[in-house]
């Protein structure tokens, strides 16, 4: 599996995006889009136990995939419950620059107490 990964996605073009949450207490997350270079890469819809396993420091594979080096933009779409129930959508961006290391993007969602709302952060990291 991992030689097969390799091959299908060097290092050099290579693009991870990984699902994280904070503990949870005002968004309910319950699906996720992403976009890369305004192509629309993966789409999920999660479980109870999934949101579960991500309140308690698990992270999720979202997306595996191939870029050229350069310039590229990464949009998260969060659907979900926020405050009070209510239906929430929110949007995150970041435009990252590939280069010949593995690129690992983090969509985070985290609570904010001052603002009493969820923060949805993304983050680039190299492998």
């Amino acid at each position: 599996m991992l030689l097969e990964e390799e091959l299908l996605f060097p290092a050099s073009t290579q693009v991870i995006v990984y699902v994280a949450m904070d503990v949870g207490e005002f968004f309910a997350l319950e699906a996720v889009r992403l976009k890369v270079d305004d192509k629309l890469v993966a789409s999920y819809l999660y479980t109870d136990d999934q949101t579960t396993a991500l309140f308690r420091g698990g992270y999720q594979r979202l997306y595996v995939g191939n870029v050229k080096a350069g310039e590229h933009e990464v949009t998260a779409f969060f659907t979900g419950k926020g405050p009070a129930g209510r239906d929430l959508q929110r949007a995150a961006s970041l435009t990252f620059a590939k280069d010949q290391r593995a690129s690992v993007i983090e969509l985070r969602i985290v609570d904010s107490a001052a603002k009493q709302q969820p923060l949805f952060e993304i983050k680039q990291w190299y492998l």
